[in-house]
């Protein structure tokens, strides 16, 4: 996860649009994942096994997970694909961080170190929320802006902007700061503390994927309760 050196300006242009390094790299995040979805999915059998057993193992596990975060099932079934998609595609970009050379070579930067990228995971859970409030309980949902008093409306807003808040800098906090640190440890002691943090690396970036989506999961656990 050697980050030190951030790649600056864009890589190449589409047209008058400019692309970066990060968004290469996440673009090929997202092929990655597409691909072994395919695959797993390419040649469906009755009775699964190899890759297909695996991702069928994988859903049911998800969408028992989520039913019992969410509680409403057909909450959990409705958002556990979106969920899903972020536990994969956070751990996947937390863990491109631990190769050599990331950030330094052109085209490959870890997406979650930059905080571009984890502002627009939390936006999309933000508006996910608002969308699943209205969905489930119509114009009903604005009273909880209200709720219990009219007088709570400033500190209801206020709830509902820190929310995303905390997601955004709760993960470019947690691993750009281990990027960091690996880094100038990295000049310092060049073998065995970064060989030491590294390990603990690999347990903190699947530990900060799966925060990030149960904290999604229960803000729209919440729009979507029977409170409101």
């Amino acid at each position: 996860m050697f980050t030190f050196g951030m790649l600056d300006g864009a890589l190449f242009h589409i047209g008058p649009i400019p692309v970066d390094h990060i968004i290469v790299t996440q673009w090929v995040i997202i092929a990655l994942i597409g691909l072994v979805a395919f695959m797993a999915t390419r040649d469906m059998q009755m009775v699964p096994r190899g890759l297909q057993n695996a991702f069928e193992a994988l859903i049911v596990w998800t969408y028992d997970f989520f039913t019992q975060l969410m509680d409403k099932e057909h909450i959990a079934k409705k958002y556990a694909p979106l969920l899903s998609t972020f536990f994969l595609f956070i751990i996947v970009s937390n863990y491109s961080g631990l190769i050599p050379g990331a950030g330094n070579i052109p085209g490959y930067q870890p997406p979650t170190a930059n905080w571009n990228t984890t502002l627009t995971l939390a936006l999309i859970t933000a508006i996910t929320v608002q969308i699943a409030g209205f969905s489930e309980h119509g114009v009903h949902y604005l009273g909880h802006f209200i709720s219990p008093s009219p007088l709570m409306l400033p500190l209801n807003l206020l709830e509902e902007i820190t929310h995303p808040l905390s997601l955004f800098l709760r993960l470019f906090g947690n691993i750009f700061g281990e990027e960091m640190i690996l880094a100038f440890m990295l000049y310092l002691v060049p073998f065995f503390v970064p060989a030491l943090l590294m390990g603990l690396s690999v347990l903190l970036a699947a530990i900060q994927a799966v925060v990030f989506t149960i904290l999604s999961a229960s803000y729209i656990a919440t729009a979507t309760g029977e409170g409101h």
